[in-house]
């Protein structure tokens, strides 16, 4: 039960840190304290990504994780039966896994790079001597 309960824990922080790395970007340009660790998230997702072979450490605590509970897989609770499909969809490809790395960088420089709205100043109410 624990061990059920630490998988869906870890695969929604997996989960969570996917679209930190996707979305993190509009967080940054409303707290930019967030901009290093966007950035390095950025760069840990696109790396991990864009380099076949390569596996999150996330993957492999929910994999052991998943045998402890005594499971073989990701199968069996709802977390993971609608997050893990969106983590590790049919069909992931070397290519179309560098293909998602170029679309992250893309977007958050898109983010980045748009220019911000300046807020302007209240007006002042000059007083009457």
């Amino acid at each position: 039960m624990i061990s059920r309960l630490l998988v869906d824990a870890v695969l929604v922080a997996h989960f969570g840190f996917l679209a930190f790395v996707v979305c993190g970007g509009l967080l940054v340009r409303r707290w930019p304290r967030l901009l290093v660790a966007h950035v390095l998230a950025v760069a840990w997702g696109v790396y991990v990504e864009a380099m076949p072979g390569v596996l999150c450490p996330l993957t492999g605590l929910e994999n052991d994780l998943a045998v402890r509970a005594g499971e073989s897989g990701y199968q069996g609770s709802f977390i993971e039966h609608y997050l893990a499909p969106i983590i590790y969809p049919d069909g992931l490809t070397p290519t179309l896994q560098r293909t998602l790395a170029v679309l992250v960088v893309v977007a958050n420089v898109t983010v980045y790079a748009w220019p911000r709205r300046r807020r302007s100043a209240p007006h002042a109410v000059a007083a009457e001597p």
